[in-house]
């Protein structure tokens, strides 16, 4: 009962710092079941059941603080979205699981810990390259239990294809679509969802709503950012070099 209880604060804490930057915290929620001892067969459609939650907050907020682009995100979605249900219904052994998401994990720690400010120039682009990234990022939100966010927020800041606010407001609802194929195609395999999973998404409404909110409005939040990175990468590095 009380890891429960501390499980469940921790997750309403990492929903609050994601959603301020227009995530939905599916790394963190990863990486805190890690720390927590739960199998990789939980912790996926977990974090996934999570991530569409915050993402609906998110998408919300976002895009009524106006600066959601409908023209820069389908390019992105629109070959995500099966990607992602490829990725959802794939089971991949616990060998290749923890070194992969060991992998997101330390790339989301990077990115905290890295992240840039807003380009000079921004120049969207071209369709064809919107597609490919797109679908490359679905199938590892899939494969991963994540929405992708992780990936497609820094590609958007460091090719110049996106300011930050814009970046947030597009990765909120690329992580929705995403999350949802690849629950779908979880379910599609035969695999529940953990029952424990919907307690826990009282704690990322009560998180992600405040901090999607402060999030719209460039909440800072530099230093807590640090402190999370620093959580990803113990829970990475428990995921690759333990048994």
């Amino acid at each position: 009962m009380l890891q429960l209880l501390l499980l469940t604060l921790a997750i309403g804490f990492v929903a609050l710092l994601y959603s301020s930057v227009g995530h939905a915290g599916a790394s963190g929620y990863i990486a805190t079941l890690t720390l927590f001892s739960y199998a990789p067969a939980v912790i996926k459609p977990t974090a996934l059941v999570l991530n569409i939650l915050v993402a609906v907050i998110g998408t919300v907020q976002f895009a009524r603080a106006g600066h959601f682009s409908w023209k820069l995100f389908w390019p992105f979605a629109l070959l995500s979205v099966p990607a992602a249900y490829l990725g959802g219904y794939l089971q991949l052994p616990s060998s290749v699981f923890k070194p992969l998401v060991g992998g997101v994990l330390f790339f989301s720690a990077a990115r905290l810990l890295f992240r840039k400010r807003d380009p000079e120039v921004i120049s969207p682009p071209h369709l064809a390259v919107a597609l490919a990234v797109g679908a490359g990022i679905g199938l590892l939100s899939g494969l991963t239990g994540t929405g992708g966010g992780i990936f497609l927020t820094p590609l958007l800041l460091f090719c110049g294809w996106a300011g930050t606010r814009s970046a947030a407001a597009i990765s909120a609802p690329f992580i929705l679509v995403n999350s949802i194929a690849g629950l779908v195609g979880h379910f599609s395999s035969g695999q529940p969802t953990p029952s424990f999973a919907w307690i826990l998404a009282i704690a990322v409404v009560a998180g992600g709503t405040p901090g999607s909110y402060l999030g719209s409005k460039r909440f800072p939040v530099r230093t807590i950012t640090v402190m999370m990175a620093v959580v990803l990468v113990i829970a990475g590095a428990k995921l690759i070099f333990t048994s």
